[in-house]
């Protein structure tokens, strides 16, 4: 029997996971693929910023995949193996597209042969139609060497792959950056010598059946593996009592992650959008882990704009042609370290309101006191209150 390969599709908050995955579906020669998006926060979006077409785009709703107790990316392979039994769905290949605060391990442990023990008929029926094939991971040019230092995530993304794509190279374009380009590639070599590094021109590439092979990308992947393996055993021995399992064993991010999102009814200034992402990434900073979001523009409600912010960087916006969904309300999706919601929350209604003041919720949700770096951003930013505060 021929197996339906898998590929894993990871890559910290940011990396450009949703946009190499459009331009693969994009080619017709990839019509026939399954989606599985994995979506980090009560409020979904990067479904909705995926090609459909003829591919099926399924989305989990259970919060980051590798958090989840139980084997759930076999659930979802199972439910798609089903639909094409019952001839509801026809694909030859399955790209999982996982947040960006994944871990890998325990994903690559539920897809490889002798990894997370199969707990019913669903699990085999799983290991007997699907093959791990290959994990891509997409590392950001301009923030994955600070992401790589400052997250274990993704360090492990990169560990554990066989593709590593470097993004963003397109803002490279001076000596220095160059170098950095290099640099980046070096450490890269370091952390995973056994990977294949390219720039992702031809990403149709990257999702070719291939064998995956973890016992060849070393020791840190072998033992994380069996780490895995052995915590899933434990995990499961504890909850059989109906117990929880221990808070420690799952909770892999943290309690410093936080997730939350703005929902708005009315539509909103173009400007007034940029404002407020400019305020928030120009003091959040590294703690800004991903803002994005669909939003319904004052100046043209049938096409709404993406936007998308990563740490101090805000991305230029895209517009869409239609909406893609019924939904046309304003959604933002936040993933933060360390960050209140509520004062994210205030600063964008008050960067909304002409007359509000945000330089007091700026202070409360980064902690911080006043800056001549926040006195100039507010004067910059012509909120008048805020510079009179401010001075």
């Amino acid at each position: 029997m021929t197996k339906i390969p898998v590929f894993l599709l990871t890559g910290f908050l940011g990396a450009g996971k949703s946009t190499l995955l459009n331009r693969v579906l994009g080619d017709p020669a990839f019509a026939d693929t399954a989606v599985i998006i994995n979506e980090f926060g009560d409020v979904a979006i990067d479904h909705d910023l995926v090609r459909q077409g003829r591919s099926r785009v399924s989305r989990t709703t259970t919060g980051c995949l590798c958090c989840t107790i139980g084997s759930d990316i076999r659930s979802t392979l199972c439910e798609l193996h089903e639909l094409a039994a019952a001839g509801e769905a026809s694909f030859s290949r399955v790209i999982v597209e996982t947040t960006g605060l994944a871990d890998p391990a325990p994903l690559v442990n539920e897809l490889i042969p002798g990894g997370t023990p199969a707990m019913g008929l669903r699990d085999h029926l799983v290991a007997r139609h699907f093959d791990l094939a290959g994990v891509v991971t997409l590392v950001d040019f301009v923030t994955g060497d600070l992401s790589i230092e400052n997250h274990f995530e993704a360090g492990k993304q990169v560990a554990f792959a066989d593709r590593i794509v470097l993004t963003k190279m397109d803002l490279a374009r001076d000596p220095v950056t160059l170098k950095d380009i290099d640099a980046l590639k070096s450490r890269l070599a370091v952390l995973n010598p056994a990977a294949q590094i390219c720039d992702g021109k031809d990403p149709s590439a990257l999702f070719l059946p291939r064998r995956y092979a973890p016992v060849a990308l070393g020791e840190d992947v072998a033992g994380w593996l069996a780490l895995e393996t052995a915590l899933r055993v434990e995990g499961a021995a504890h909850g059989a009592g109906g117990e929880a399992s221990p808070p420690s064993l799952f909770d892999r991010h943290g309690g410093r992650i936080r997730t939350f999102t703005i929902i708005r009814d009315e539509p909103i200034a173009e400007k007034a959008i940029q404002h407020f992402l400019a305020v928030l990434t120009g003091h959040a900073g590294p703690r800004l882990l991903r803002a994005k979001g669909l939003i319904a523009i004052a100046e043209n409600l049938e096409r709404p704009l993406v936007v998308h912010a990563v740490q101090h960087v805000v991305y230029p916006p895209v517009r869409l042609e239609d909406w893609p969904s019924e939904d046309r309300r304003t959604r933002l999706v936040f993933i933060t370290d360390g960050i209140d919601p509520e004062p994210v929350r205030e600063l964008f209604e008050s960067t909304l309101d002409p007359d509000a003041n945000p330089f007091r919720q700026i202070l409360a949700a980064l902690g911080k006191g006043v800056s001549e770096t926040l006195r100039s951003r507010a004067a910059s930013l012509r909120l008048p209150r805020a510079r009179r505060n401010a001075n």
